[in-house]
C-alpha cells in the first residue's frame, strides 16, 4: 500500500474541504463553536465541518493537535490513541481508541488512521486523516472498527491576532456496526463541539504546568520541512 500516495490525496481532499463553500447547512452552534454539515460523496453519512478559535498559534497547536503522548490527556473522547508505525517525519500511522457516547448507545470503536501533516506558507498547517488497512494490526474482536474517510484539521492564524488560532475540522466517520443513522447524527455534532472545548482546556492545562506556551518542533516525528 503506498500510504505517501494515500497521505497527499487525503491532504488534497481537506484542503478542498476548506475551500468549498457551497451546501454547508448549521447544525449546532455552541460554546463560540459552529458545526455544518452536507451529504458526504465518500459514503451514506455526513461530512462535518467545525469551526472554532483556539488560543494559540497556528504553528504550536498544529504539533499539540497529533502528540500522542498526551492526546489521551485532554481528548475525553479517546480511552487511547498511540502512533504504530512512522512513514517519514511528517506522516505515521496511529490506532486509536474511542469511549462509548451517546449515554452508552454508540460503543467504543477502534481506527487505523494514515495521519500526515503540511505545512504551507503563511503559519497554515492541515493535518490529514485516513483510513487504511495496517496488517500489523488486524480488527479486534473486542471493538467495533470504524472508519475514517478524508477527515481532518486545517490550522491558520487569526486574522485579529495572531497568536490566536482559527481551527477548521472535517470528519466524516463510519461508524460500522447495527446504528441507526438517526442516532449517530444526532450525536456527532455534540462531541465535535466537546472535541473543541476540550482541545482549549488542554492547551491552557499545559500552558499552566509548563508556565509557557507549546513549543513547536518539539517532537520528532513532527519535524518542519
Amino acid at each position: 500500500m503506498d500510504y505517501k500516495a494515500i497521505a497527499q490525496q487525503t491532504t488534497q481532499e481537506v484542503l478542498d474541504y476548506s475551500q468549498d463553500t457551497s451546501g454547508w447547512k448549521v447544525v449546532k452552534t455552541s460554546k463560540k463553536v459552529t458545526v455544518s454539515c452536507k451529504p458526504s460523496i465518500k459514503f451514506r453519512g455526513n461530512l462535518y465541518r467545525v469551526e472554532g478559535i483556539i488560543p494559540e498559534s497556528s504553528t504550536k497547536l498544529s504539533d499539540f493537535l497529533y502528540n500522542p503522548g498526551n492526546r489521551v490527556t485532554w481528548d475525553k473522547a479517546l480511552q487511547m490513541y498511540k502512533m504504530v508505525h512512522r512513514i517519514d517525519s511528517d506522516t505515521f500511522l496511529c490506532h486509536t481508541v474511542t469511549q462509548s457516547f451517546a449515554m452508552g448507545s454508540i460503543s467504543p470503536r477502534d481506527f487505523i488512521d494514515l495521519v500526515h501533516i503540511k505545512h504551507y506558507e503563511g503559519n497554515i498547517s492541515i493535518i490529514s486523516s485516513q483510513s487504511v488497512d495496517f496488517p500489523e494490526y488486524p480488527p479486534s474482536p473486542n471493538f467495533i472498527r470504524g472508519y475514517n474517510h478524508a477527515s481532518g484539521f486545517v490550522c491558520s492564524p487569526l486574522k485579529e491576532n495572531p497568536a490566536y488560532s482559527k481551527l477548521v475540522m472535517f470528519v466524516q466517520t463510519e461508524m460500522r456496526g447495527k446504528l441507526s443513522p438517526s442516532l449517530v447524527e444526532k450525536a456527532i455534532p455534540s462531541n465535535l463541539v466537546s472535541f473543541i472545548v476540550n482541545a482549549r482546556d488542554g492547551i491552557k492545562a499545559q500552558k499552566t504546568s509548563t508556565g509557557r506556551g507549546l513549543h513547536p518542533k518539539s517532537h520528532s516525528y513532527l519535524k518542519k520541512k
